[in-house]
């Protein structure tokens, strides 16, 4: 089951507030590792006062954050998940989700690049810093946006993208952390072992992508709401529908789950789900015209059904209640 990470800052490595001049005075400027990615940065990491400083955007970017800059204001904005950050250049003290940090040594511009203090980079968006000082290596691991546990076994690539290597097959059951959301088809992920990769983001695969997923197919669902009932309803058109086309149309455009075309058969795809266990996006079986099961609905959660079943309504959403519990035969998890 997904577990959404805390958002407390994790603890930092106070050896790393500020990095002792001497390592970093003498020979080349230390490189940065971020989830195991060595930074290509357009300015290199600047040692003042004994403080390393680094290219704010380069390292958040990396991290899978949003950035933006006001050079009016001299503000930089970063968004990643849940978290707001804030600094504007030179001023001693930064905002993350309305909580101050302390910037003792402001940061700086440096050939177009902001730079900050190392040390802001953790608190900034919850991830970890170690400073390797035989190797001068910067090592900066992401907070997790959150857990998933993988509900089918799926490709553990190299980098995004259905040519990418292959790492290995993370089986069902395995649980990994979601460092990233690349794209719409993408998950950057740390796996068990550490290693760092990425998977698809279909929902299919691991349980991240579940609640987006309902969401998405519900609120898509309801951009059809009153749309007249036909019952038979041709699956090419979207004028009409009838229950079984209703469902099968959303699923397929937004999960790429194809349906069968009626609801009896719909009824042996995925698996079962008892009714105390329901999720958003579930499908519901219930009797109808004296068939075992002839009417099929979606769980929007909150105890609603969206479905059409009438020329009266056509598709709306309704309460799980009445005649429709007495009706009720099964539920299956396609997703």
């Amino acid at each position: 089951m997904r577990r959404k990470m805390s958002g407390a800052v994790l603890p930092l490595l106070i050896a790393l507030a500020a990095v002792p001049a001497p390592l970093l005075a003498a020979g080349k400027a230390p490189a940065v590792v971020v989830d195991g990615e060595r930074l290509a940065l357009p300015v290199e990491p600047a040692l003042v006062e004994g403080t390393t400083f680094v290219p704010l955007r380069g390292v958040f970017e990396k991290q899978g954050a949003q950035v933006g800059w006001d050079p009016a204001s001299r503000t930089v904005r970063a968004t990643n998940g849940e978290t707001r950050f804030t600094y504007v250049v030179g001023e001693t003290t930064a905002e993350r989700n309305g909580e101050r940090l302390d910037v003792p040594i402001p940061g700086f511009i440096e050939n177009g690049a902001t730079m900050v203090p190392l040390r802001l980079v953790s608190e900034a968006l919850g991830g970890t810093v170690h400073w390797d000082e035989s190797t001068r290596l910067i090592t900066i691991t992401s907070a997790a946006l959150a857990e998933a546990v993988v509900e089918w076994g799926v490709n553990f690539r190299e980098r995004p993208g259905m040519d990418a290597g292959i790492y290995r097959m993370l089986p069902k059951g395995e649980t990994v952390r979601v460092l990233q959301e690349v794209g719409d088809d993408w998950l950057k992920v740390r796996a068990a072992d550490g290693t760092v990769g990425y998977v698809s983001a279909a929902p299919k695969y691991t349980d991240y992508g579940y609640a987006k997923g309902a969401d998405a197919l519900v609120a898509f669902g309801e951009t059809y709401l009153g749309t007249p009932y036909e019952f038979g309803a041709s699956p090419n058109q979207t004028g009409t529908f009838d229950c079984s086309s209703f469902v099968k149309h959303i699923f397929d455009e937004v999960l790429g789950v194809e349906l069968p075309r009626v609801s009896y058969d719909q009824a042996e795809v995925g698996e079962k789900v008892a009714l105390e266990n329901l999720r958003k996006g579930d499908l519901m079986f219930f009797s109808a015209r004296g068939l075992p099961i002839g009417h099929v609905a979606v769980y929007a959660g909150d105890g609603m059904m969206l479905h059409t079943y009438s020329k009266t309504y056509g598709v709306e959403l309704r309460k799980f209640e009445g005649s429709w519990t007495e009706r009720f035969v099964t539920a299956r998890r396609v997703f």
